[in-house]
């Protein structure tokens, strides 16, 4: 690392540019790394104090790692890196052939920006990951996008959630993923849509009937109803191949978890399941714990915090979780969680039956009363939110990030 370290400085020196110390501080201690580097340089930096990348910082380290083939990973999240910036990381996209991930979460990329890079995904053939949480590309931005999952064979994973999309960029999304066979994980939550005829949702069940190749799928924040829904679960119903559905922060109620509960009775592909901040209610919770029973469900992980759930439903998973071999994460908090529940799942945790690590909550006796506190999970990666000093939250965190096998390159087409 010594030796880009040294091409930093003459990179420069050449264009007489300042040096960013915090990025000459990440080379350095990244010295005696040989292969798959990830070069983190956010501007949230917990550990101490950093000067964020601007658009000239981007300038200079993409002219330093264009030749470069030990550098994997670039990490940019929260820096000031506008269009221009953008830019200047198409080119790298373009001259680097090594570079398979790169994270540009919360920085200041417009539509313009977005055009650049997506147009130069056309032509790369390396990047698996791209992330561009919070960049307001807006519509225009996600049309490019959409174009480039036309041409590009090689991205894996794309997140554009909090940029913006509207309802003609993603109807464009599911067109293309009816054909797309690279994309695993895709990622539109929070869009600004307008319309209550949920055509965004119409539009991706139908992409889900013919896609075969997509593993994760975030729709959160879309406003989706019931009847919404139902007409995903007719999708889910003949796709064998999704293993990840986010459906946090929607208008979900016990009807629509009625239907979610008959698509686990079929369809044994699902494995984690987010409903968290929808509004379940005892009766969907209920109807959750008849599917778990059933031998062709495989559900893994399921995340229902904040669905106002009472004891009636809590109890009914819990004992649903004694039966089912598969289900080994449950996410609850955020929900009535009365002594009954508590007890419960101390219960579960203390036989061993749920692990520590694999759920939301903690017990803890107060006055010889059994309550239940609040512990971070790992399904908290994909939120706007999340904290992201390590690896997006602490590893030991995120037990649940094991299950997720939507970019396992054993299950690629």
């Amino acid at each position: 690392m010594d030796g880009i370290k040294n091409s930093y400085l003459s990179v420069c020196t050449e264009f007489q540019l300042p040096v960013n110390s915090y990025v000459l501080q990440v080379l350095q201690d990244t010295e005696g790394t040989t292969r798959d580097i990830v070069l983190k340089l956010t501007g949230n930096n917990r550990l101490r104090e950093v000067q964020r990348l601007n658009d000239s910082d981007v300038f200079i380290l993409s002219k330093t790692l264009r030749n470069n083939f030990t550098i994997k990973g670039l990490d940019l999240r929260y820096n000031s890196i506008t269009d221009q910036g953008a830019a200047h990381l198409s080119d790298l996209i373009q001259e680097n052939k090594a570079l398979q991930s790169l994270d540009l979460m919360c920085n200041d990329i417009k539509a313009d920006g977005a055009e650049v890079i997506a147009k130069s995904l056309q032509k790369n053939g390396t990047l698996k990951s791209l992330r561009m949480t919070g960049n307001k590309i807006g519509n225009k931005g996600g049309m490019h996008f959409a174009s480039m999952l036309q041409v590009n064979t090689t991205l894996e994973s794309l997140d554009l959630s909090d940029c913006d999309l509207d309802t003609q960029s993603l109807t464009a999304f599911s067109i293309v993923l009816t054909n797309n066979r690279s994309v695993r994980s895709i990622n539109l939550s929070r869009p600004l849509l307008f319309s209550l005829q949920e055509e965004t949702t119409v539009h991706t069940a139908r992409m889900l009937v013919m896609n075969k190749s997509l593993r994760e799928l975030h729709l959160g924040k879309h406003g989706m109803t019931d009847s919404g829904l139902e007409r995903l679960c007719e999708a889910l119903k003949l796709n064998a191949t999704l293993s990840y559905l986010d459906l946090r922060c929607n208008r979900i109620t016990r009807d629509g978890a009625k239907c979610l509960a008959e698509v686990l009775k079929q369809n044994s592909s699902l494995e984690i399941l987010d409903l968290s901040s929808n509004r379940i209610e005892d009766d969907g919770a209920v109807y959750f714990s008849e599917a778990l029973t059933r031998p062709e469900c495989k559900l893994k992980a399921l995340s229902i915090p904040f669905n106002n759930i009472g004891t009636v439903g809590l109890l009914s998973l819990s004992r649903a979780m004694k039966m089912n071999c598969c289900l080994t994460h449950i996410y609850i908090w955020g929900n009535k969680l009365e002594e009954p529940v508590c007890e419960a799942f101390s219960q579960l945790i203390q036989s061993g039956q749920l692990l520590e690590g694999h759920t939301d909550v903690s017990p803890y006796v107060v006055d010889g009363r059994m309550c239940l506190a609040e512990v971070f999970h790992g399904l908290r990666r994909h939120y706007y939110w999340t904290p992201s000093y390590g690896e997006d939250g602490d590893p030991a965190c995120n037990a649940a990030l094991a299950l997720n096998t939507s970019l396992d390159d054993s299950e690629s087409p």
